[in-house]
């Protein structure tokens, strides 16, 4: 066939193509959904979930579990930890609705109001929180705290502040947690005069606490340096109970899955503390003076990182990277088994396939090196811990 007849026949499949190429995911894999059922899965023991609100007008703990009544042992008490200036608990909405209709008590302790807490301050007035809501749900038969198995969840800047939580467990009177998972470890301060949340006395946390990390390969460096930080302080703690796991962004298929530190964050309207009730001020009580510092208030970087939070979607990365790790974690520790279980499940860095059947990037698993022994001091050398004979100037930069 001549050419100039040719062109009217080939033109539409030319454009099919373009249009084809040219709309976004057209013909792409899809990433995979939520499991059927186990760990991160969809086969939900509740149909609803109950929302309550705990405390008193600006120092308020959310609390959400499963509708009906608990079981004999009682809920499995999950701590979410929120990260610096992502108060309201809609941002990690779907997170809590798949613990809370997995049989957990999920506990929000709003531990800062924007602009007006001191980061100095926040470890101790969550301990607050978290205390006086376990002791108000005590008595509940509906929500019904197990004290005896206990994870907190931080994600960013509420790393920190679950491991300062952990440590100070006993002394703070909270239950001694079993589990202490940090999604995105952020927010340390060098002490407590910096930006952020300084690290207490870790070595202090019990020995028999299990301790996950994950981080993502975007934002990366940060979050690895941070999360290493709670593991090296976090001495007493052996080395087979300590694992850092890190999920890997994937552009297969369409949408891409993006490991970002907004990740673990899954948005969902029906948890907009908008809806609910909070308490009012006593008109009675004065308000406590307030005295502003700058350390309250969000830089440009950390109003930028909240609002990629608030906006976070939900998606395989939470399904499989976030819920399933967690509910394995938790699973293990709960039970009293250390981190190789984890490791030799293959279950535990699967994360499934996308539509086409190519395996989405499974986790990769990492455990901390143990502490170097010290080094045996010279002949003549001052001994270990003596102070220098100068005054050591400090640095004005943040870790």
């Amino acid at each position: 066939m001549p050419a100039l007849f040719r062109l009217p026949v080939a033109l539409p499949l030319i454009l099919g193509l373009v249009i084809g190429l040219g709309a976004p995911g057209a013909g792409a894999a899809t990433p995979p959904v939520q499991p059927k059922d186990g760990p991160g899965g969809q086969a939900y023991a509740a149909a609803s979930v109950v929302k309550r609100v705990l405390g008193r007008a600006g120092a308020v703990t959310l609390a959400y579990y499963g509708n009906g009544a608990a079981s004999a042992e009682g809920r499995p008490v999950a701590v979410l930890l929120h990260a610096w200036g992502a108060v309201n608990p809609q941002a990690y909405g779907s997170w809590i609705e798949h613990l809370a209709r997995s049989g957990y008590l999920v506990l929000f302790p709003r531990f800062q109001e924007v602009g007006r807490t001191r980061p100095v301050l926040a470890s101790g007035i969550a301990a607050t929180l978290v205390k006086d809501a376990l002791a108000e749900l005590a008595g509940d038969q509906d929500a019904k705290p197990d004290t005896n198995r206990v994870a907190l969840i931080g994600h960013l800047a509420g790393v920190p502040l679950a491991a300062n939580l952990a440590a100070h467990a006993r002394v703070t009177g909270l239950p001694v947690p079993r589990l202490i998972f940090g999604a995105m470890p952020g927010g340390i301060a060098r002490d407590d005069k910096a930006r952020g949340i300084a690290l207490h006395d870790l070595n202090e946390i019990d020995p028999a606490t299990l301790i996950v990390t994950v981080i993502g390969d975007r934002d990366a460096r940060a979050a690895d340096i941070a999360a290493r930080r709670v593991m090296r302080d976090a001495s007493a703690v052996p080395t087979d109970h300590k694992l850092m796991v890190r999920t890997l962004s994937d552009d297969h298929g369409f949408p891409a899955l993006s490991a970002t530190l907004a990740a673990p964050a899954g948005g969902n309207a029906a948890y907009d503390i908008a809806q609910l009730k909070l308490p009012t001020p006593d008109p009675k009580q004065k308000p406590a003076p307030f005295k502003w510092s700058p350390d309250m208030t969000l830089t440009g970087e950390q109003t930028v990182l909240v609002g990629q939070i608030n906006a976070a979607g939900t998606d395989s990365l939470d399904y499989l990277a976030f819920w399933k790790t967690f509910d394995m974690a938790a699973a293990a520790a709960f039970s009293g088994q250390n981190a190789a279980s984890l490791k030799s499940n293959p279950r535990f860095i699967d994360m499934e396939r996308w539509s086409d059947g190519w395996p989405v990037r499974r986790l990769s698993l990492e455990t901390p090196r143990p502490p170097a022994p010290p080094k045996p001091a010279a002949p003549g050398a001052a001994p270990v811990g003596a102070k220098p004979a100068t005054k050591p100037t400090t640095s004005g930069r943040g870790q």
